[in-house]
């Protein structure tokens, strides 16, 4: 009979364990282009809009691991002036880089709390004016 008054602490310890096993090495982490996504359909949905320029679009070499095209551009929100860049290496079926060009007039969303934080195209958001 003393035996059987172990089972219930034996079980415990053991679902205990899958819990814990389940939390720490089941969980996925996320890529640097999982929270990239996130950011832009943070800002895309929650997002001020203001006007901006596009200066310049960039095809960077990442070292062997393929090019990467950055979007740069500058904005301003309450008398404060911004220049960013994002990363639409990504998106490049919703930019036609060679229509961008220094000086072209674009939309912007920035996030209200980090103005500096900012996106001119998302997956379901394009600033860039024809």
């Amino acid at each position: 009979m003393n035996v059987l008054r172990h089972y219930p602490v034996i079980l415990a310890a053991a679902g205990a364990l899958l819990l814990a096993f389940g939390l720490l090495v089941g969980r996925r982490r996320k890529t640097p282009e999982d929270r990239e996504r996130e950011r832009r359909l943070r800002i895309s949905q929650h997002g001020r809009i203001t006007d901006g320029n596009i200066l310049d679009v960039q095809e960077l070499d990442l070292n062997g691991r393929g090019r990467a095209q950055m979007l740069i551009y500058q904005y301003d929100v309450a008398g404060v002036t911004y220049e960013a860049s994002q990363d639409i290496t990504y998106l490049r079926h919703k930019v036609d880089l060679y229509s961008c060009r220094l000086g072209l007039a674009t939309s912007v969303k920035y996030d209200t709390h980090n103005p500096g934080d900012s996106i001119v195209v998302a997956e379901g958001w394009s600033g860039l004016r024809k």
